[in-house]
């Protein structure tokens, strides 16, 4: 069974007595609507809600950030990069592409924190200042999780490297030494300095003892009377063994000399060589891993990771990984004493020592406040192939679930959307539905916009969800009456419906104004014509304009007259139709337009049309009728004769 987690963090509604009165809420993608309702059971007479306002809660608030916005567009291009990793790489080939991907991740973390405290410096409003200094420590924090993560599951650094890497990481992450450095060396006397000794103490805590040797020659050439046992420091520091990248000594010929090395290093302490000075006693102590001296040093360690680090290079700089997690709780709980209780921040570091990837993950998900750094991070892992056998009950992996979530925070951005779509596209099991579902909650504001995600609808083949914005797009072009661009949408969308409803405004629009308006899109329909009736006759009747146009009388009249007998006319245009045909008719199309006129007439309905499409009967149609009528039997009185004379010639 699932270990439970602590209760959620309690959001607080500002004017808003959760106790007295009952909260209403509604889940969005991305956001929750809370009000307050006026319902109370207890005192039916208050029906008035103490707090009349209606308030967003968003689930990531972090996307609105402009400089984490630039965490989230430049980790989209590596997480795609890390993607493309050929499956077939293995062993050193694979595992150093690996370490790239992480160093990368790592180097955005980085560059965002840095801009973030310029920023913070910068701000002029106090508060703006602690919130972006606040999210400085958040990403620093971030960075420093990640890189112990490197260390311990993507380069796997073997015992002896190892100590290396951690130390390159206490380095990086404990930085106060590179200001203190120049503000002492920056004195006129800087073995003087109130610092020096502080320096010298932090360079030897981080294993910088070359530095902390250059020191020490400084208060040796301030201070003749020390010099030699200076000097004796200088020569320990300078012969203590450390397993260097380009060494090829063994481990065991490393902890041979690293134990002769410590028994000297004993006996100048038994000795009391450097009694005389506080100070360097102090150094020898540490050097020795003297855990009683290491914790005198707590300010300067300033947290037990560091203790940690140092403890290993003076006591067991051979210790092996699987050690690790034995030195790291027995180094939290030295440091902290019993006098505080341990930060989230502790227990995922203290989970990444014991090889509790999935507590880290979980930890983290529950301490930071987006799932930027979980996503992207299991997904590193996921690729060094560590959490195959990690599969959640409720339906997908770790890796995906983690991914979806943060696909969908992305989804409620404006403009970042965009990268939540290739987020989804790498979830194998899940991620198709969860982005036809997102995509379809998308506001078209814009056309650009709508064309955006029609474009990466249809590279998806997601057939439904392109129907779904053409007939959106062209309901709107009909609103703003650009019959062309409704027309082509509901053309792109397949909707036979919608076309016949255009096309009818095109006729309408015809009958009023009389001439047609975007010739282009109706003269270049090709086979688009075919997806209804109504649209095929709009493109017919137009082609029959171009024919009369062009003086082809007789193909016109064919057209015109093949129009009306195939009944696909609406037949409130009949009688236009009837008159557009009049001068171009001979004997035998005359008998098929009077019958035509006649159905007109009868009022009986053709092909189901409904009453309201049937012929209005008031004066003016009467009269038209009429007239149709006699022109109709002039020309077949004409075309009888015309006949009969070529018959008797």
């Amino acid at each position: 069974m699932e270990e439970l987690d602590g209760e959620p963090t309690v959001t607080l509604i500002p004017g808003v007595n959760s106790k007295k009165n009952q909260m209403y809420f509604d889940w969005g993608p991305g956001e929750m609507l809370v009000c307050e309702t006026s319902f109370n059971k207890k005192e039916k007479s208050e029906m008035v809600p103490s707090c009349p306002f209606i308030y967003i809660i968003r689930k990531d608030v972090d996307v609105y950030s402009q400089i984490l916005r630039k965490l989230f567009n430049e980790s989209h291009g590596i997480f795609l990069g890390l993607q493309r990793i050929d499956e077939e790489l293995t062993g050193k080939s694979r595992k150093s592409q690996l370490v790239r991907v992480s160093k990368n991740y790592r180097s955005v973390i980085r560059a965002c924190m840095e801009e973030m405290h310029q920023v913070a410096i910068a701000a002029k409003d106090p508060a703006n200042g602690r919130q972006f200094s606040s999210q400085v420590s958040i990403l620093s924090a971030m960075e420093l999780i990640w890189n112990l993560c490197e260390i311990l599951f993507i380069e796997v650094a073997p015992a002896g490297p190892l100590l290396l890497h951690l130390l390159d990481w206490v380095r990086l992450h404990v930085c106060e030494v590179d200001s203190l450095s120049a503000d002492v060396l920056g004195s006129e006397n800087p073995s003087k300095h109130d610092s020096f000794w502080n320096l010298v103490t932090i360079l030897v805590l981080q294993g910088r003892l070359d530095e902390a040797r250059q020191m020490l020659s400084k208060e040796a050439d301030a201070s003749p009377a020390s010099a030699g046992i200076c000097r004796i420091m200088g020569d320990l520091m300078r012969t203590m063994p450390i397993l260097s990248p380009g060494n090829t000594q063994t481990l065991t010929e490393l902890e041979l000399k690293w134990q002769h090395w410590h028994e000297e290093c004993e006996r100048y302490l038994q000795d009391s060589t450097f009694a005389t000075s506080p100070h360097l006693e102090s150094l020898l102590k540490i050097m020795l891993g003297d855990e009683a001296a290491l914790l005198e040093q707590k300010e300067l360690l300033s947290n037990w990771y560091h203790f940690l680090v140092t403890r290993l290079l003076y006591s067991n700089p051979t210790v092996k990984p699987i050690d690790l997690h034995y030195y790291a709780q027995s180094s939290l709980d030295l440091f902290l004493g019993g006098e505080s209780s341990p930060e989230p921040l502790d227990n995922i570091l203290l989970a990444a020592f014991e090889f509790d990837i999935h507590q880290v993950i979980k930890e983290c998900s529950i301490a930071l406040s987006n799932w930027w750094f979980v996503a992207h991070l299991t997904d590193l892992l996921d690729h060094c192939k560590l959490l195959q056998s990690h599969n959640l009950y409720f339906g997908s992996n770790m890796r995906e679930f983690l991914l979806l979530e943060y696909a969908s925070g992305l989804f409620a951005h404006p403009s970042l959307w965009q990268l939540g779509v290739d987020y989804f596209d790498y979830c194998p099991e899940l991620g198709r539905v969860s982005l036809e579902l997102h995509i379809e909650r998308i506001p078209l504001n814009t056309e650009q916009k709508a064309l955006k995600v029609l474009r990466i609808c249809e590279q998806r083949q997601m057939t439904e969800q392109v129907r779904s914005i053409c007939k959106i797009l062209a309901m709107k072009a009909v609103r703003n009456n650009r019959l062309g661009s409704a027309l082509s949408w509901s053309i792109r969308a397949k909707d036979a419906a919608f076309a016949t409803l255009v096309s009818d405004r095109f006729l309408r629009d015809y009958c009023e104004r009389g001439c047609f308006s975007d010739l282009d899109l109706i003269d270049n329909l090709g086979p688009a014509m075919m997806l209804s009736d109504r649209l095929t006759f709009l493109g017919k009747y137009r082609e029959f304009h171009r024919m009369y146009g062009e003086k082809r009388f007789a193909d016109a009249a064919s057209l015109l007259l093949s129009l009306m007998t195939s009944r696909i006319a609406p037949r409130s245009f009949w009688m236009t139709l009837l008159t557009d045909a009049l001068p171009l008719l001979e004997q035998k199309q005359t008998y098929e337009l009077m019958r035509c006129l006649e159905d007109l007439t009868s009022r009986r309905p053709v092909h189901g049309e409904s009453d309201t499409e049937q012929l209005q009967d008031d004066d003016i149609e009467t009269t038209k009728v009429e007239m149709l009528r006699l022109s109709l039997a002039r020309n077949l009185a004409r075309a009888i004769i015309r006949e009969g004379s070529l018959e008797g010639s």
